[in-house]
């Protein structure tokens, strides 16, 4: 049986995007395939041209649970040529503020304990779908042998940070939406995302689609301590 490769994905800002244009860089409302395997590729020092070397990580089966959705926030960027100094176009850039993710990888045991452990010790930084934003806290939530991607999304503690879990006390979700690619007795009802690596070198990138379905899981519980960090459990909650 496959293992699963869990993390939490959770900070400031996120940006998840499946498709863009130069102007107008849109953001996903959960992060996507080809976002969490560049972020274990740049983990593992793999190099963009290196399709051979990513095309394992891209091949294990991907699913995201949204913990806590977060609010989508839009920002204008403004920049000038690097020769001639002349303004360029002035973009717009989407982002998810306040979002926490629990992000798993379906596939063969060694692949997946070579990515938790380059998670641990990365050559390079991960960042949360764009440079500019990086996680909060730790990423890597633990390595699950012998399981199956949607039991694992089942069972995890709910991630969401102290002041949501407060400011939801009385009225928590009963159940969490999970995005997660299909089984291969499952084709009904699925929808497709074009955010299936095939390349990431930045003259060639490609992307194919891949199926998608929606499914929902009971609340789990909240794990003792954690999260462990949260800059904004000094501000009171207003509504207490």
């Amino acid at each position: 049986m496959s293992s699963v490769l869990v993390l939490r994905l959770a900070g400031p800002l996120q940006s998840w995007g499946a498709s863009s244009r130069f102007t107008r860089r849109t953001t996903e409302s959960a992060p996507t395939k080809s976002g969490v395997i560049g972020l274990l590729a740049a983990a593992a020092g793999i190099e963009r041209s290196d399709d051979n070397a990513l095309a394992p990580l891209a091949a294990m089966r991907f699913g995201v649970r949204i913990d806590q959705p977060g609010t989508r926030i839009r920002d204008f960027h403004t920049a000038h040529h690097a020769v001639s100094g002349k303004s360029m176009p002035l973009t717009e850039r989407f982002y998810l503020a306040d979002a926490v993710f629990v992000a798993a990888l379906e596939g063969e045991h060694t692949l997946l304990a070579q990515s938790y452990a380059a998670l641990q010790n990365p050559v390079y930084a991960p960042f949360l779908g764009r440079r500019s934003c990086p996680p909060a806290e730790q990423l890597e939530l633990g390595l699950y042998e012998d399981a199956r991607l949607e039991n694992v999304l089942a069972q995890v503690p709910w991630q969401a940070s102290a002041w949501y879990r407060r400011q939801h006390r009385h009225q928590a979700p009963q159940a969490l939406t999970v995005l997660r690619e299909a089984a291969a007795s499952e084709h009904a009802s699925a929808n497709t995302l074009r955010d299936q690596p095939l390349s990431f070198t930045a003259a060639h990138r490609r992307h194919a689609l891949r199926t998608v379905v929606t499914t929902t899981v009971p609340l789990p519980g909240v794990a003792a301590g954690a999260p462990a960090h949260d800059p904004f459990d000094a501000l009171e909650d207003e509504s207490s």
